[in-house]
C-alpha cells in the first residue's frame, strides 16, 4: 500500500518564507512571490468596450473577467467586473491596458495603486467619552464635570490614542440634542484640556457645525460625523476650512427611524458606494484624503445580520483609499443587552481581535485598558515597520 503525500496549505502573507524554506533562488524569490499572491478586484460600471477590453486582456495572460452575462450579445451598457488572477498576471494587465483606449490607461493607473502592498499595523484606540444622559452604555456616566475629567484621564492613563467627545447620544431612537447645549457639555471639558496641556489629540462626535467649529478654535483635531455631511449642510465646508481629520460614518436614515426595517439592494456594495461618494464630495472641498477616516456605521441602520456581514468584510473598505474606523463597543447587535458592561467588554474585544488582521485602523471602544493590552499581545503576531 502507497504512502499518502502530505500537502500543507500556505498563507499567502507567508509565501516569501515558504520559498525560503524550501531553498527556493533567493534572488528570484521577491519576483516569483508575485505568482503565488492571488487577488480578486470588483470594477464598477465598465462600458461594453471597457470590458471587452479587460476581458480580452485578463484572458491574454491567464488571468479571468467575470461579466454580466449580457455583456456578450449587449443586452446591456453597463457591467461590473470582477477580475482575478495572481499578483504577477495583474501587473502584466497593468502594462496592456496602458495603451489601451477608452480611458483603459486610468483604469490601469488605478489597478496599479490597488495592488499596492500595504503593511499591517497595530490600530489606534480610540476612547469614548460620552456627556449624555442616555447613551446606550454608560449614558449619565460621566454627564457631571469632575466625573468626565475623571474618566478622561482614566482613558488617557489606559492607553488611549484619541479620545472622543460627544455630547449627543445617537443610540436608535435618540432624538437631537441642540448645538448649544452640547457646545455647553463639551466647552468644560476643552477648556481644562488646554489648561493642563493634555496632549493627546480630541475627537468631537457631533453632526453640528457649530459644534464641530467651536470645539476645532479650541483644539480638536478630528471630527467624528455619524451622519456622514448629511444632517448638517454646512459641516463639510467647516472641516475642509479649518483643516482637521474626519471621520465620515455611514448611516441609513437618523437616530429616530435607522432601525425601523433596514433594506439594502447589496449591502457591501451600496455602502462601498455611498461612502466613496462622500469621499469625492469631500476631496472637491479640499480635503486630502489623508485626512479621511470611514466608518461603515455598525448599529446604524443595520439589522444585526448587516453588522456581522460588514465586520466579516471590513477590509474591502481599505479599497476607498482612506484610513477605516470601526465601533463595535457594547452595541446591541452583539444580542447581549442583559450583561454587565465589563461582559459586553470581553465580547468586544473578540471581535476586535479578529478585525486586526484585516487592517482596521481605529477602534472605537469604551474599554481602553483591555483593548490595550489586546494590542500588545497581537504585536507578537505581526511585524510593524
Amino acid at each position: 500500500m502507497s504512502k499518502s503525500f502530505c500537502l500543507k496549505f500556505i498563507n499567502p502573507q507567508y509565501i516569501k518564507d515558504e520559498l525560503n524554506n524550501i531553498g527556493f533562488d533567493k534572488s528570484y524569490i521577491e519576483t516569483i512571490s508575485d505568482k503565488f499572491r492571488y487577488i480578486n478586484v470588483k470594477i464598477f460600471d465598465l462600458t461594453l468596450p471597457q470590458a471587452n477590453i479587460l476581458k480580452q486582456t485578463a484572458l491574454s495572460v491567464g488571468a479571468d473577467c467575470a461579466v454580466n452575462k449580457g455583456v456578450l450579445t449587449s443586452e446591456v451598457e453597463i457591467t461590473d467586473c470582477i477580475l482575478g488572477g495572481s499578483i504577477s498576471q495583474i501587473k502584466k494587465i497593468i502594462d496592456k491596458l496602458q495603451n489601451q483606449q477608452f480611458s483603459m490607461k486610468i483604469l490601469s493607473e488605478n489597478l496599479a495603486d490597488f495592488i499596492t502592498e500595504k503593511k499591517i499595523r497595530m490600530p489606534k484606540i480610540v476612547g469614548i467619552l460620552n456627556l449624555t444622559t442616555n447613551s446606550f452604555s454608560d449614558g449619565g456616566l460621566y454627564y457631571n464635570f469632575e466625573d468626565a475629567v475623571e474618566h478622561l484621564h482614566k482613558l488617557i492613563d489606559q492607553g488611549a490614542d484619541i479620545i472622543d467627545i460627544g455630547a449627543e447620544s445617537t443610540k436608535p431612537y435618540s432624538k437631537p440634542v441642540s448645538s448649544e447645549l452640547q457646545i455647553e457639555k463639551i466647552k468644560p471639558i476643552l477648556e481644562y484640556i488646554l489648561k493642563n496641556n493634555i496632549n493627546v489629540p480630541i475627537s468631537i462626535d457631533t453632526r453640528s457645525a457649530l459644534v464641530a467649529k467651536c470645539a476645532i478654535d479650541m483644539g480638536a483635531t478630528y471630527i467624528n460625523d455619524v451622519s456622514g455631511f448629511d444632517y448638517d449642510a454646512d459641516m463639510l465646508k467647516t472641516v475642509a476650512n479649518n483643516n482637521v481629520k474626519v471621520i465620515i460614518q455611514h448611516s441609513k436614515g437618523c437616530p429616530e427611524t435607522m432601525q425601523n426595517n433596514p433594506i439594502y439592494n447589496n449591502l457591501i456594495d451600496d455602502i462601498y458606494l455611498s461612502l466613496r461618494e462622500k469621499i469625492n464630495k469631500a476631496k472637491e472641498f479640499g480635503l486630502k484624503k489623508e485626512n479621511i477616516i470611514v466608518d461603515v456605521g455598525i448599529g446604524f441602520g443595520k439589522t444585526q445580520s448587516h453588522c456581522f456581514d460588514l465586520i466579516k468584510r471590513i477590509d474591502e473598505f481599505k479599497s476607498l483609499g482612506c484610513e477605516t474606523m470601526l465601533g463595535i463597543s457594547r452595541k446591541s447587535f452583539l444580542g447581549i443587552p442583559e450583561l454587565p458592561n465589563d461582559e459586553k467588554d470581553i465580547y468586544t474585544l473578540a471581535i476586535n481581535s479578529l478585525v486586526i488582521e484585516k487592517q482596521v485602523n481605529y477602534l472605537r471602544v469604551h474599554n481602553v485598558k483591555l483593548h490595550r493590552k489586546l494590542i500588545d499581545i497581537m504585536k507578537n503576531f505581526y511585524k510593524e515597520n
